[in-house]
């Protein structure tokens, strides 16, 4: 089978071919982002954790909106590329 068929069949899950988890800057920033959430919390109400939880959940929608459009942008860069070496 080739790779459009792959991707065709749902063999293929881009984002589960991500490596990022090995990397020690991203686990740094994972872990400062972690840590800064809960000390913010630690000082509200119960009311204001419910807003920072909602702020949180629609920051991490606007971020999946984001990384989708950049993976569609860098895929369509990269068959436009692939199709400029075959001229």
């Amino acid at each position: 089978m080739n790779i459009l068929e792959e991707l065709w069949y749902g063999n293929i899950q881009p984002m589960e071919l991500s490596h990022i988890e090995n990397n020690a800057q991203y686990k740094e920033a994972l872990q400062l982002v972690n840590r800064n959430y809960d000390r913010l919390q630690e000082g509200l109400t119960e009311k204001q954790k419910e807003l920072l939880m909602r702020y949180a959940e629609s920051r991490n929608e606007f971020s999946n909106i984001t990384e989708l459009d950049s993976f569609k942008t860098g895929f369509k860069l990269g068959a436009g590329l692939v199709i400029e070496v075959h001229h």
